[in-house]
């Protein structure tokens, strides 16, 4: 096993796991000087690997973004091995982070932590434990879920000072356009848009709700979180909450493509809505501008070959 080891002055230490995720090559673009480790620098589900990592490195702050992640067919298809990788990376990670006396912790979550229903939308972190996950990806959700868990109980066990966001759904022209089962949905979608020629066929029935946030916007809210010192945990989203259909045809109108869409395999809709609310973060980080959706769209349509 081996890492890029780098000495920084005068400033803490940052170093990312996930580093080569859409979120993670945004972040370095903003956090250049940061140590930014891979799946194929160190296995985080094998504590040994994850103590030479912490221990060679010694760095002040950890912002962990590495999951399993994958679309909902493969969720469906393998729940164990969502669960097993992730409660080991998360638990390996927040461990060795303190036996190592990090600074700060930083998790990244999702919003597949929350209950599949509740009573009000948009859903305040409070509710996080009101039910569980959605069927479609619950082992992801409640491993997600567990590393909130985590976290507090380290922060009131020993007065550390780490946190978690909680990010609504991502896209990126960082995303990997070669592996559809690990491509965030907006990402897919305007691969597809490109690809079609008369039809446009997409999966569920196109109804869900969801919120889509340019994965750089989330990069920059953990720089002002590092930045201003921020330990609260919060969602991070935008305020539009649209239906998949809505967001295919809105993206079809940006890139003037007339395409007819085709909905197959209801089954495959996943959680009906999971709008969260960013009362808590609008207080936190005051009057953040979100990447408008127009511009975020053409950014990822352009880099698609």
């Amino acid at each position: 096993m081996k890492w890029l080891k780098i000495k920084l002055y005068n400033m803490d230490k940052i170093l990312i796991t996930g580093g080569t995720s859409t979120v993670g090559k945004h972040l370095k673009e903003i956090l250049p000087d940061a140590i930014y480790v891979s799946s194929k620098i160190c296995d985080l589900t094998d504590i040994k690997n994850v103590r030479k990592l912490i221990s060679s490195n010694t760095p002040d702050i950890v912002i962990h973004l590495a999951a399993k992640v994958g679309g909902i067919q493969d969720n469906i298809a393998k729940p164990a091995e969502y669960f097993d990788d992730n409660i080991l990376m998360n638990t390996n990670i927040l461990k060795v982070s303190h036996e190592y006396k990090v600074k700060r912790f930083i998790g990244i979550l999702s919003t597949c932590i929350y209950p599949d229903k509740v009573n009000s939308y948009p859903m305040k972190e409070e509710v996080m434990f009101d039910g569980p996950p959605t069927s479609t990806n619950f082992s992801y959700g409640y491993a997600k879920r567990a590393l909130a868990v985590q976290i507090d109980a380290y922060n009131k066990q020993y007065s550390t000072k780490y946190n978690y966001l909680t990010p609504c759904n991502l896209y990126s022209e960082h995303d990997n356009f070669n592996n559809e089962s690990k491509m965030h949905f907006m990402t897919a979608l305007l691969k597809k848009i490109k690809s079609s020629k008369e039809t446009l066929n997409l999966l569920g029935t196109g109804k869900p709700l969801r919120q889509f946030m340019y994965a750089g916007d989330l990069a920059r809210i953990i720089k002002k979180v590092i930045d201003n010192n921020i330990t609260n945990s919060f969602n991070v989203a935008t305020l539009e909450n649209l239906s998949i259909d809505e967001m295919a045809n809105i993206s079809l109108n940006i890139l003037n493509k007339n395409l007819k869409i085709k909905y197959s395999k209801p089954e495959l809709d996943g959680q009906f809505r999971k709008d969260v609310s960013i009362d808590k973060m609008k207080k936190i980080i005051p009057n953040f501008e979100f990447t408008k959706f127009k511009e975020g769209v053409k950014k990822v349509y352009d880099k698609i070959s």
